[in-house]
């Protein structure tokens, strides 16, 4: 995320979103009664001649501006839009006061104007902060198939499941390496497609993940060297979680969001496990604590950021001493702490 022009005196930030990541954080940040505008394109009728069933109008650029009633983000497709009702545009191509949904594009520029939170804020200065961290992809490789991760800011971005065309041991030993280094060129090919790679974190229950890095120690030794092997008890998406639970990715990756909101989330499931007094969850119990003074961490699913009562009780919290964190809903972490009622916090001490 760029912040390209800030006017601080009426809330004014304009942005240039650079990534998914990006548009992630920004449908967060801005909230219903927000006001928006950018470059945006619509469908034009012609009032001046006689319309037809098949005269669909001309698509016509200029800069339009919407006061925010809906906000979509789609992480699959990439997609964020903002609808609303127009508040200012040229007259003369759209009737003000009527609907119109913008579509928010990476690289195409944004500016928002509300009354900005210190929330809103630290969540902008993260995208700028993260739009400079390389790419992290873990690979999770098994005898036949691999399932490749990259890690965003919201969680994991799926980007391919492979399958090798390997059959048993019994086939021709040449015939079967081919197959083999097939199977890996094209699970390298993938990983090749994303630039500025950090780190490949290659994971597996058995021994491919090893034959793999055999292979890019050969094939492609400078991803050899940005490789990491680890022991998983399965492949594919669940052997991903369970780096993400065991404090790997963390431990390498220090500014990877996902890792340190999924190890927070673990630590407050094993303390409910162990029906420790030093947690607690759920909107009310929580606020309640936070008024007492003992919370000592408290975790808000993003979802929940926008309600003000949540808000209050963040800036409780913050006024006594304690942490905020903010978890992802998109990410099996924070679909964990939403079924405890979104809100949950470690205690100084037991209430």
């Amino acid at each position: 995320m760029q912040i390209k022009n800030q006017d601080k005196k009426i809330g004014l930030i304009e942005v240039i979103p650079e990534t998914i990541d990006d548009l992630w954080h920004l449908s967060h940040i801005v909230e219903e009664g927000d006001y928006v505008s950018t470059l945006t394109t619509r469908r034009i009728q012609d009032k001046t001649s006689g319309k037809t069933r098949a005269d669909r109008g001309v698509k016509k650029t200029f800069f339009l501006g919407i006061r925010v009633e809906k906000i979509n983000f789609h992480k699959y497709t990439g997609m964020l839009r903002f609808t609303g009702i127009i508040e200012s545009g040229p007259e003369d191509l759209v009737p003000l006061g009527s609907h119109h949904t913008i579509n928010v594009q990476i690289n195409n520029s944004i500016k928002i104007q509300k009354t900005w939170n210190k929330w809103s804020l630290e969540r902008l200065n993260t995208a700028v902060k993260a739009s400079k961290r390389p790419t992290e992809i873990i690979v999770a490789m098994e005898d036949n198939t691999t399932d490749l991760g990259i890690i965003k800011q919201y969680g994991i971005e799926y980007i391919g499941h492979i399958m090798g065309d390997i059959s048993g041991k019994r086939q021709i030993q040449k015939n079967r390496k081919e197959k083999i280094n097939q199977y890996y060129e094209e699970v390298t090919k993938t990983v090749q497609q994303h630039e500025n790679i950090n780190k490949l974190i290659i994971i597996g229950p058995g021994f491919t993940k090893n034959d793999y890095y055999n292979f890019l120690e050969d094939k492609y030794p400078n991803l050899a060297k940005k490789s990491i092997l680890e022991n998983t008890g399965s492949g594919g998406h669940a052997g991903i979680q369970e780096v993400l639970k065991n404090g790997l990715i963390e431990s390498l990756s220090k500014d990877a969001k996902v890792a340190t909101e999924t190890a927070s989330v673990n630590k407050l499931l094993e303390q409910i496990g162990k029906s420790s007094n030093t947690v607690i969850y759920g909107p009310k119990q929580v606020a309640d604590a936070a008024n007492m003074g003992a919370i000592e961490k408290l975790l808000v699913l993003d979802e929940l950021v926008r309600n003000k009562n949540t808000q209050k009780t963040m800036n409780t919290v913050e006024y006594m001493g304690g942490k905020v964190e903010i978890i992802s809903s998109e990410h099996d972490a924070g679909k964990q702490l939403q079924a405890l009622g979104s809100i949950a916090a470690f205690l100084r001490f037991p209430i």
